[in-house]
This record gives C-alpha cells, structure tokens and sequence, in this order.
C-alpha cells in the first residue's frame, strides 16, 4: 500500500462542479444513465411537469411531438413558467427553473398540492443533458422565449411577440430540445411505442386530462390522443379486454391525511396477476408501499371473509399472498402532497405512512364488495381455493424437480450438451429448436463457453397452464433443471448457470410460435432472468448468396435486395438459398453466422413497460380468440415472406 504526505491534499484538490456541471458529468445520477431508456426519462421530465399544472387544475391538454430531426417539444396550456425576475437571485424565473437544481415552484405546498417532480431536477437535468433547448411561453399577453445549449444561457429571456387582443389571457408552456449525442452515444431516437404506453398510462390515472402524441418522424405523421373519463377502471378494463372477468371493477376512491388514494381491482379466469402502481401519477415498477398496502388489505380481507362464512375451516391453513391475487388484475394510484421515491428514476415509493391508508381504505371497499355481492364473493373465493390446492401441487412438482436436478447435477437433463467452462459470467446456454438443429449446433460450437439444449416440439403454453401443470411438462422440467434457477418461489438468480440464454429457432412460423412459448414462459415465470439482462434471440441469417467462390449471409429481405443491387449488375453465376430451418445449415455454417461472437446477432430480450407486455403475451397466447385474429389480420401485410 502506498502512502502520500497529509500536505499533498489541499483546499486545491477540491473540485466544485458549478451550475448543471454536475449532471453532464454523472447523469446516471440524474435520469439513470446514457441508454434509450434514460433517454426517455427526459421525456417524463418535462411531461410530468405539465402534468402536475393538470393535477393542480390549471391544464387540461398535453401535446407531446417528435419532430424530423429528433427533436422533441412538450407543449401544455397551464399557466406558463413565469418570466419575471426571481427577486432573490434577480434572474428571469424561467432561466432559473431551466439551470438551477432544486428550484421551482413545488416545495413551498402553495402552488401544487400534488407533485411528481418534487426532486426538483427534471427539467434542469433535461437541460443539462440536451445539445440545444428553446422554452417559449406564453403570458402576460406576450410571447417570451430562452434558448439554451448544454443547459447553458444563450440570451435573456426575450418577448417576441405580443398575443392578438383575443388571446390575450392564452397561458401556456412549450419545452422543445434535442438531446446530446456526446452524453446518449449510440442511441438513434425515441422508441415510439415505449412512449406511446407511458402516455396511455398517464391519461388512465389522470382523469380529464388529455395528451395528444404525434410523430413526424414517418411520412404520415402518426398523431394518438388520450382521455379517460374512467380513470383507473377504464385502466382495468383495459387490460382486461382479451380476458375473461369474473364480476364488474371493483372501485374505491378517498383521501386520508391529505394522500389520495384511487384503486380499481378485477379478477379474471387467468392464471397470472397483473397489478400497477402509480404515485402522483408516475409509474413505479418496483412497487413500494402503497402496493405493499394493497396486496395486504386483499389478502387479510379474503381470510377473513372466508373464515367468517367458514369456507375455510379451523383445520385449513389461511390463503396465502399468492393465492387471492392468481387472476387479478389492479391499479393502485395514490396523490401525495410529499411523495419519496427511492431514487431520481422513481421507480420505488417509500412513504412508510402511506401503507396504512391504502390498507385501510383498500380493506373497507373490498369487505363492503363482497358482503354485498355473495355470488361474486364466491368465485372469488372458489378460485383462490383453486389456486391454494394448485400451488401445494406444484411445490411438490418444484420440489421434486430440484430434487431430481441435485441428483442428476453429473448427468445433466435431457440432450443437454453442457460445456466445459464453470464461470457463469462466460457461459452461454442454446435453447434449440429440434434434435436436427440441435445437432449441427452440438458439432459447431465453442464446446468451451457454449452449451446446447435441443427441445422437442413445442413446449406447454405456460399462458395457459398452471405451475403444477407446468411442471409436469418434460421439456419445461429440462430447461428448468439445465438453467439451476428452481422456479417460483425457489427461483434464484444466484443459481443461474449461464450468463446468456439465447433462444435460437428456425425463421418459420413454427419456429415464431415456439420462440412466443418460450419468452412466455420467461416472463410468467422467470421474469428476473429478463430483467437482469440474461436471455437473448439468435438471428439466424434468411438468405445465403453464393457467387462463385464468393459466399455471403444476409439476415433480412432489405440486406438482400440491397446487397443484390450493389452487385451493379454484375449478377451472374448468383445462387440465392432462402434457410427454412437451421436443420439446412452444416455445423460450420451455424457457427460462422449464429453462433461466432465475433460475427453474430443478438437481440437482448428487455420488458421496458410490463403493461404492454403483460398485454401481449395475454393476447398472442391467452384463450381469446378474436382479439388474436384481428391482430393477425391486422399486421399480416406486414409479413414480406410466410413460410408454412
């Protein structure tokens, strides 16, 4: 260890990171990093601000647009940003706003009651971390506007227009900026769909609020526009559209202690629960206390409703947390006046009083629903007994497997070709559709790092089933022993044998449907191993173009057509091979354009809105049919080539 001289450390060595500095230089801190994900956390920045001039009833339109260049602008019609001059810091409030942390008008309670930007560093941040800004705002019968570049002053804030005498009281506010290539390298632009949910989902716990989305990025300019008068049982009904209700939305909607409480629950034929959590409207996917009081309250209001009507008897163990939420679907949205999140991104509530209150408020409403409604109370309660004897089977099902899996850890399930490395970190398993395929991926792999499962047919369709059921399945046995997770409540990243599962199967519609089982079975029952960034989709390539010695593989029907035309005419002696299944390559060949690290295409498998995904899955694998066949009819001339 070396040791330096106390005198060596100075006031010198001191580095004081002025004005939004500090955000360019850590803005992981800030908006949780430099991916498209983090790049769409600018965007809830400023939207949130717009919602909360609607949460304190001064807005009731949102006009979000993504323009050619990437550019992005929020537009609402609340009050405007004030432009005058602050009197303590003598600069324009606008400026203020736009490069200080922690200033604006949410921290003294007298502007809004209910906030979701009361870190205070949204829209400063986004600043920070945008090549260009320009803020226009309209008040005080004028049109004042500030530019900015990299959250720095490019002038003072300058009226330039005056409002025609009939809009002379028009308030409203405009943020439009581009985000910095320097800080988001590799990121192209805006996921459409990924802010068109969020957007969704913000009109649903927002009620009489508006948010038109538009996009002129494309040739048609796409425009979506969303309003709910329903709020939260519109929510509901919603995502319960391709599903199988069992009574009508149960709703309840309070305040205690100035926290607003708003919830929305229906139970469903379906195996899974589908529960969503807001605060002041902003998502929290990691749930925190108002999710902790709602599944509370559900579960103690069940067993004791079922105790009191002695379905349950004094031998019988009380329903478990899992057992009254199989087939429910709920949104939980609370409004506090002072919300704490676990970071800056928002993701977890941590209000520690806020469980009581929706406990109670949740534990009232559901009591009083099924006192009043014994038939629905009873298939409620018949299907958590359902659920109950399922989930015993399906520990014994999971505790033999693990039992089995110990045994075997020499022998290994199945066909499995395990590799030679014990590092998890390195290792990669192959989930590989067919023994033909599965062969010609044995003889061509990195035996080292590279191990190979081949599966049979088409597994179980886990939307379907439940884990008892599932369990029972050969090939879903296999797969769980080989990956060393356990499932359920045993599952465990901590036992994840491979660093990367990668699904590889042929480019048919056989192969779609059995790549659609397996994700389904990921995100049913092995969501962490998604969410911790560990399965992947091969691409394999679609075509061979061979001329003469010269041989190439091209992975889409553009790469092909563009590759033909760069030939220039040059086109004789040309074979085209379209591959049906891996089956038709030889071990060589697979590695080469699969299997290589150095030259294959992963596309990692990433669930950024469970909402949409939940959505999805239930539709595509779920027991309703029209909504599965208006979304192929719908999307089939999309298709360029169908091989059956």
């Amino acid at each position: 260890m070396t040791t330096t001289n106390g005198n060596d450390y100075t006031a010198e060595n001191i580095t004081v990171l002025k004005g939004l500095e500090a955000v360019r230089r850590r803005p992981g801190m800030y908006v949780g990093g430099t991916d498209i994900k983090a790049l769409h956390h600018l965007v809830y920045e400023v939207v949130d601000n717009s919602v909360d001039e609607a949460l304190a009833g001064h807005c009731d339109h949102i006009i979000v647009t993504v323009h050619p260049d990437n550019s992005l602008s929020v537009e609402d019609n609340g009050r405007g940003i004030p432009v005058d001059e602050h009197p303590e810091e003598k600069v324009s409030s606008l400026q203020l706003v736009l490069t200080t942390l922690h200033a604006g008008g949410k921290f003294d309670g007298g502007n809004y009651k209910v906030s979701g930007g009361l870190h205070g560093v949204g829209v400063s941040a986004v600043n920070a971390l945008s090549a260009w800004m320009v803020a226009e705002v309209h008040r005080d019968g004028a049109v004042w506007q500030q530019r900015f570049k990299r959250g720095i002053p490019q002038n003072n804030v300058t009226k330039i227009a005056d409002l025609p005498a009939n809009e002379a009281n028009k308030t409203s506010t405009k943020i439009t900026f581009m985000f910095d290539d320097e800080i988001f390298e590799g990121v192209t632009g805006y996921n459409w769909n990924t802010l068109l949910v969020r957007f969704r989902e913000m009109a649903f716990v927002t009620k009489g609020i508006r948010i038109t989305f538009v996009d002129e990025r494309v040739a048609w300019r796409r425009e979506y526009s969303f309003y709910f008068e329903g709020g939260v049982t519109s929510f509901v009904r919603y995502l319960n559209r391709n599903r199988n209700s069992l009574h009508d939305p149960i709703h309840t909607e309070k305040i205690i202690d100035d926290v607003g409480v708003e919830v929305a629950i229906q139970y469903t034929d379906a195996y899974t629960e589908s529960v969503y959590a807001f605060a002041n409207t902003i998502h929290t996917p990691d749930g925190g206390t108002h999710l902790t009081g709602l599944r509370g309250a559900l579960t103690r209001t069940i067993n004791d409703y079922s105790r009191k009507n002695n379905i349950l008897k004094e031998n019988e163990n009380n329903f478990s947390g899992d057992d009254t939420r199989e087939g429910l679907t709920a949104i939980i949205s609370i409004k506090h006046p002072d919300p704490q999140f676990e970071s800056q991104t928002k993701v977890k509530l941590m209000n520690a009083e806020v469980r009581n209150i929706v406990e109670t408020i949740v534990a009232e409403r559901i009591s009083a629903f099924l006192e009043e409604n014994p038939r629905s109370a009873k298939t409620i309660i018949e299907k958590c007994l359902t659920s109950s004897r399922a989930r015993a089977a399906a520990k014994k099902a999971r505790e033999l497997v693990l039992r089995k899996s110990a045994l075997e850890s020499s022998t290994l399930p199945g066909k499995l070709a395990d590799c030679s490395s014990k590092d998890s970190a390195n290792t990669e398993l192959y989930l590989v559709e067919g023994d033909s395929a599965g062969g010609s991926a044995k003889q061509g792999r990195d035996r080292r790092f590279q191990a190979i499962l081949p599966l049979r047919g088409k597994i179980l369709n886990t939307e379907r089933a439940r884990l008892d059921k599932i369990l029972s399945n050969n090939e879903v046995k296999a797969l769980i022993t080989a990956l060393g997770t356990g499932i359920g409540d045993d599952f465990t990243l901590d036992r994840l044998r491979y660093g990367r599962v990668i699904v590889m199967c042929d480019a048919d519609v056989d192969g779609a449907h059995i790549r659609t089982l397996l994700l389904t079975f990921f995100f049913r029952y092995m969501f962490q191993l998604i969410d911790d960034g560990h399965l992947y989709i091969a691409q394999p390539p679609l075509y061979q173009i061979k001329q003469g010695k010269k041989v190439a593989y091209v992975y889409t029907e553009e790469e092909k057509d563009a590759y033909l035309k760069n030939l220039n005419g040059q086109k004789t002696n040309i074979h085209l091979q379209r591959y049906k299944g891996l089956g038709e390559m030889n071990p060589d060949q697979l590695w080469n354009t699969t299997m290589d690290p150095e030259h294959r295409i992963l596309l990692q498998v990433n669930i950024e809105d469970a909402a949409a995904a939940d959505k999805t899955f239930d539709m595509l694998m779920g027991a309703a049919v029209p909504p599965r066949r208006k979304f192929i009819q719908t999307h089939a001339k999309q298709v360029q080539n169908l091989d059956v």
